[in-house]
């Protein structure tokens, strides 16, 4: 198995940044305790809060789909339904 990097973008709306926010800080913690997760690091932009970012390495591409179908995540996108503008994930193998 190969370990896979994941990079998630995510830009809140204007007017949503502090809900959007709140809301990926929730899943920090309980995907950090799930089998596979190497690493799940949140990070906002300095120059547009709007805009935050995950950094994230899984032991395989099968561990990281069973994290996608989880409850939390599921919770995450009802209560944010409407405060997201855009969200792109990105699968990476690292070559170097």
């Amino acid at each position: 198995m190969s370990k896979l990097t994941i990079v998630a973008n995510v830009r809140a709306n204007k007017d949503c940044i502090e809900l959007v926010k709140s809301e990926l800080l929730k899943l920090i913690d309980v995907t950090r305790a799930e089998a596979g997760c190497i690493n799940y690091d949140l990070h906002q932009d300095n120059e547009n809060p709007e805009h935050f970012l995950f950094f994230e390495n899984w032991e395989s591409r099968d561990l990281w789909q069973t994290h996608m179908g989880n409850t939390h995540l599921q919770s995450y996108l009802k209560a944010t339904e409407g405060a997201v503008a855009e969200f792109t994930v990105n699968e990476m193998s690292q070559i170097g």
